[in-house]
């Protein structure tokens, strides 16, 4: 039977949620309270990193970084088209120069043999992703980072819990960032953070991310013109309590991944997610297929309406930014970046949470494979 509707994203919320936030509710400071410093010590010790700074999302999380790290106008910075895009934006807003590389065909990560191709004396930072949770080659990353004196930032937008070589991500970059706005498995309804190793670059993050409550007790203070973006007492309540549980959350992720691998065994053409040698664990920020190479826009775009038609919800996993208009004045066209534009072209995010029963991932599964047979089989994209 149909379900009513399937999400691509459903928040994991428990009890200790909303007492979290009926705590803050409560409270007496409403910003830049308790909760807020719990969080963010939470969130390192988690992580394995000296210093966590929450944000209000991954683009203002970026923006921060590039400005603390000295990245601006005339700077160029080598980053990835595909996938999640707000962080990548974030150079835009910094006044510098994004320059995109292309990707690792079959892990959808930014390319670092590519990436060295396109070094020049303007670069000052490469933003890498994991993309949908998968690790990029963090040791090749980090090798080019060092050879050529160039800022790391790891962007973790898509990846929460994901492992390479007995780490986690957001451990590798100088300074890395993350999203917790849906479909993150640590939601928050919005918020982000930014984690380093560097004392003194996660002082500077602070300074420019908002006046210490300190400060607001004079007209003016400090050398820095903060952005005045910081956290509400009520976001890290959220966070607080999603990272109390986030093993809980990421384990029930895994178990619904696994159901989709059984029913997807089924469906000719259509292989399991790709795992890198070096990888230890990945978790998903949604569940990507990736449609044979005789499935076009039109042929996606029937079948997304198809599965929409049964209340699934599926979208299009990346509109690459280099076909989008802004970047499009800048000179950036399709045909650039061809292995990008490959996967883009064919790859539908099915939903990926929690809350989703053995049943309905079958259901999912049978209507993915019933709409693309009426629209035409294809062969495997791989």
């Amino acid at each position: 039977m149909a379900p009513d509707t399937l999400e691509l994203s459903d928040p994991d919320i428990s009890a200790l949620e909303l007492q979290l936030v009926q705590a803050a509710l409560q409270s007496p400071q409403l910003s830049d309270g308790p909760l807020l410093a719990r969080f963010e010590g939470g969130f390192a010790r988690w992580l394995g990193r000296a210093h966590a700074v929450a944000v209000p999302g991954a683009t203002l999380g970026t923006w921060l970084a590039l400005r603390a790290l000295g990245v601006g106008p005339g700077d160029e910075v080598i980053a990835s088209a595909h996938g999640w895009q707000p962080v990548a934006q974030a150079v835009a807003l910094a006044g510098a120069r994004a320059v995109f590389g292309d990707i690792d065909y079959w892990s959808g990560c930014l390319d670092p043999a590519r990436a060295a191709a396109l070094i020049t004396p303007a670069t000052r930072a490469l933003i890498v992703g994991n993309a949908n949770g998968h690790p990029a080659d963090w040791k090749a990353w980090r090798a080019l980072a060092d050879h050529h004196g160039l800022a790391l930032i790891e962007d973790s937008s898509e990846a929460l819990g994901s492992v390479y070589r007995g780490r986690k991500v957001g451990s590798f970059g100088d300074v890395a960032v993350f999203d917790f706005a849906q479909p993150s498995a640590l939601c928050c309804g919005e918020g982000g953070m930014v984690a380093t190793d560097n004392e003194a670059l996660a002082i500077e993050l602070r300074l420019l991310r908002a006046r210490e409550a300190g400060d607001r007790r004079s007209v003016s203070a400090g050398a820095r013109v903060p952005l005045q973006c910081g956290m509400s007492e009520l976001t890290a309540a959220l966070g607080l309590a999603q990272l109390t549980r986030i093993d809980e959350i990421l384990e029930r992720r895994s178990a619904v991944v696994a159901h989709y691998l059984d029913q997807m065994l089924s469906f000719e053409g259509i292989k399991p997610p790709y795992v890198a040698p070096d990888v230890d664990a990945v978790h998903w920020m949604l569940y990507v297929v990736h449609l044979g190479k005789r499935f076009g826009a039109s042929a996606c775009a029937q079948i997304i309406e198809d599965l929409a038609t049964e209340g699934i919800a599926a979208a299009m996993y990346s509109r690459p930014l280099h076909q989008q208009h802004h970047y499009t004045q800048l000179g950036w066209k399709r045909g650039q970046l061809p292995l990008v534009e490959r996967i883009a072209d064919r790859a539908l995010a099915l939903p990926l949470h929690g809350h989703l029963e053995p049943g309905q991932i079958a259901f999912i599964v049978k209507t993915l494979k019933d709409s693309s047979l009426n629209v035409g089989a294809g062969a495997a994209i791989y």
